[in-house]
């Protein structure tokens, strides 16, 4: 079984020149929603002046009606931005620790270590406030600044974040340098210290390998995929950063690969076209050009 986490409200967006409203946020959300979607990365707790594409974080969880059945999770970089999810109506919190200690100072402020252990502290108070605590482990294949990660540095953060309250670990290839053998490399590494931990990918396309490793990943046992809606997405702070898998391509290989995964496609191309209105220029999806084949089975995974 793989769960679809939906990243497009947050990592989506963030890179994006055009600043998407609070509204358009909550539509964006209640539209994935409607769509199957049944994990969606809402917003993240950062600094609207570093990142103002997610300013009004809290005003975007208030904003949405009730969502039966629909975990929502903010992403976090620091103890404070865990006191703000943990004060509204996030079900996890998802904080991102980084592998290159060079790209965790530029992109959070401090080193590696320190990260982990703001994990600690984070995870804590997630668990206290009964929510779960996700570990993402940024730049785990790569990084722009540092080069290759060594695999046993990876397994070391993956080591440490489970010590400290991680409820599951999400393998980040932040910058889409990853190629399967690469996730392999990395779970060989990482398998031995995960014991019973639930682990995922989050994969960005970069240089066109990100559905290659999800299925890779997907053999090695991973059970969540983070994507993002049109394909969208990219770091602010990783140079030539480019987009996530596609939700609604991962949906139809998915789907070809028999796997479930209760997403209708035609909800999905409506809200493609929504995006493309407002965007035209990032859509980086292949479905949405070249359709479901065949088409009479378009809500085969609905």
């Amino acid at each position: 079984m793989v769960t679809i986490c939906e990243v497009g409200p947050r990592d989506g967006l963030q890179n994006l020149p055009r600043i998407f409203s609070v509204q358009e946020r909550i539509s964006m959300i209640r539209d994935l929603a409607d769509a199957g979607l049944r994990h969606i990365e809402a917003v993240s707790m950062v600094n609207p002046a570093r990142v103002p594409q997610m300013a009004e974080a809290e005003a975007v969880l208030a904003g949405l009606p009730e969502l039966p059945g629909v975990r929502l999770s903010a992403l976090v970089l620091n103890r404070r931005g865990a006191e703000r999810a943990l004060a509204t109506r996030a079900d996890e919190i998802r904080f991102a620790t980084v592998a290159s200690d060079t790209f965790c100072r530029r992109n959070q402020g401090m080193s590696t270590d320190d990260s982990l252990a703001e994990f600690g502290r984070a995870a804590a108070m997630a668990r206290e406030a009964g929510r779960d605590p996700v570990a993402v482990i940024a730049t785990a294949y790569g990084c722009p600044f540092e080069g290759e990660i060594a695999p046993a540095r990876v397994a070391g953060m993956v080591q440490a974040v489970i010590a400290t309250g991680a409820s599951q670990v999400i393998l980040a290839d932040t910058i889409g340098v990853a190629a399967p053998a690469d996730i392999q490399r990395v779970h060989d590494a990482v398998a031995p210290v995960l014991g019973g931990t639930q682990w995922g990918v989050h994969l960005h396309n970069t240089r066109n390998t990100g559905y290659a490793n999800l299925i890779t990943a997907i053999g090695l046992g991973a059970t969540v995929a983070d994507t993002a809606i049109a394909g969208l997405g990219g770091c602010p702070f990783a140079p030539r950063a480019t987009g996530n898998i596609a939700t609604e391509d991962v949906n139809y290989l998915l789907a070809r690969q028999g796997i479930e995964s209760g997403l209708s496609n035609s909800r999905l191309a409506d809200l493609v076209d929504w995006i493309e209105a407002r965007v035209p220029d990032k859509i980086t999806g292949q479905l949405s050009r070249a359709g479901w084949f065949p088409a009479a089975a378009a809500e085969v995974a609905a």
